[in-house]
């Protein structure tokens, strides 16, 4: 993925009480909800982009801590920003940010310290010597199997139909299980109440599928 680099963007993210980097989060491994005025139950997305979901997820479920996870400073810049723009008000003090690459995570956070993972339109790496990039790989499943609670789940939104159709043939071949699946998931019942990241905003007005899978152990 190619992004415009935006000037001041890494002091930035230094300076924002609402993000830790990398680094100082494996430092802490195991204290992240340090971060947060208060100790809830808490949730992740991997590659959060510019924030919508998970800032709007964290006004709707105030009583839990949400981590939005992005390792492109530029773009994690914009999703503070506009989480600042709607604090005028009142602070979303549930939602703080993580400045890292997701392949790192269970160096930072502890077994089973994770409630739930969101996985929303993630770069599908179409080319097959990239596949394991893919969030959905053997090895990134296996990274969430060490973080997640045992009863913790798995939710996975893209309208790329050849990754989920990836995605559903390693879940098939891993100790994986498959809650819920849809290939048109805005046409069922389950997505009402859901909440929309920008792309899936994009997607859904120029009439294309949104597929979606849950799983847990």
């Amino acid at each position: 993925m190619r992004l415009r680099h935006i000037k001041g963007c890494e002091d930035f993210i230094s300076d924002a009480k609402e993000c830790i980097r990398e680094d100082k989060a494996i430092e802490q491994k195991g204290k992240i909800q340090d971060i947060f005025k208060e100790k809830r139950p808490l949730q992740i997305e991997i590659g959060m982009g510019k924030g919508q979901f998970i800032r709007n997820m964290a006004i709707k479920n105030p009583d839990i801590n949400f981590i939005g996870i992005e390792k492109y400073e530029s773009v994690l810049m914009k999703a503070i920003q506009r989480k600042r723009n709607l604090e005028t008000e009142k602070e979303i003090d549930n939602l703080r940010f993580l400045c890292a690459d997701a392949r790192k995570l269970a160096e930072i956070f502890d077994v089973g310290e994770v409630d739930k993972i969101f996985l929303n339109f993630s770069d599908p790496w179409p080319k097959d010597r990239h596949a394991n990039r893919r969030l959905t790989s053997p090895d990134f499943l296996n990274i969430y199997d060490t973080i997640l609670k045992k009863d913790g789940v798995i939710e996975f939104k893209t309208d790329n139909r050849g990754l989920f159709e990836y995605s559903l043939e390693v879940i098939k071949d891993s100790k994986w299980k498959l809650n819920y699946c849809s290939f048109d998931f805005h046409s069922e019942k389950e997505s009402e109440g859901n909440i929309m990241t920008e792309y899936e905003e994009k997607f859904v007005g120029q009439g294309n599928k949104i597929c979606k899978m849950i799983i847990s152990r």
